[in-house]
């Protein structure tokens, strides 16, 4: 939901890691992005697809994930219920999310509910991201920030979700535990161990993709 540019730089990540391009369904204001569709441009172009498919009710019928970057309560709750079991939702709209989380959750029981909201569990959030890749490339003097770099970012983040978490974060997050599932998918960015496991991981892909000018830092892990 949405076909903005965080929508077309984070589906093009959603290929690079392996999801189909076939069963994305992308919607703008108009409504599903399909081929033949009159006044889409050619970046909405490249995410059209041949399906009878015009709404946002049509395109959540047995949906696995929905991705919002769209705007505040645009997912409604009869949408929600013709997804697929155990849907994932992203509803990242700030700061009023797509749904909210409450109301998806009174919908139905079987969700794994993000949002970009850091008083709500599973923040996403860019400054997961975006220091450490640029930590990495500076580390290394890349020339480039390549589709490989951003694709090594995302494995350490999903890497380090699966770690146990220090007492300090869980302390920092007024919260009594931290464990991977559904209320702890994605690291906190209050993590300190963000800035070595995805800086470290982004240098290593670009030095292995050669467009970085500086050897592997000796004081990032093996």
């Amino acid at each position: 939901m949405g076909a903005g540019s965080a929508a077309i730089a984070g589906m093009r990540l959603l290929i690079s890691l392996g999801a189909d391009r076939n069963r994305i369904t992308m919607l703008d204001r108009q409504g599903v992005i399909y081929q033949g569709r009159d006044n889409i441009n050619e970046y909405k172009a490249e995410f059209s697809r041949e399906t009878a498919r015009r709404t946002l009710d049509d395109a959540c019928v047995d949906a696995d994930v929905f991705i919002g970057l769209s705007g505040s309560n645009l997912l409604s709750p009869e949408a929600l219920l013709k997804m697929a079991p155990n849907p994932v939702i992203f509803a990242c709209s700030n700061p009023d999310p797509e749904i909210a989380p409450a109301l998806a959750h009174a919908t139905r029981d079987d969700i794994i509910m993000a949002t970009g909201r850091s008083d709500l569990p599973n923040q996403v959030n860019n400054v997961l991201g975006f220091p450490y890749i640029f930590r990495g490339a500076l580390d290394v003097r890349s020339t480039a920030i390549n589709e490989e770099m951003k694709v090594a970012a995302v494995h350490a983040l999903k890497d380090l979700a699966r770690e146990p978490v220090p007492e300090a974060v869980v302390a920092a997050c007024g919260v009594e535990s931290l464990v991977f599932g559904k209320e702890y998918i994605i690291p906190k960015p209050l993590d300190p161990r963000l800035l070595m496991a995805v800086s470290s991981a982004v240098a290593r892909a670009a030095v292995d993709t050669g467009v970085a000018q500086r050897p592997y830092p000796k004081h990032y892990p093996a």
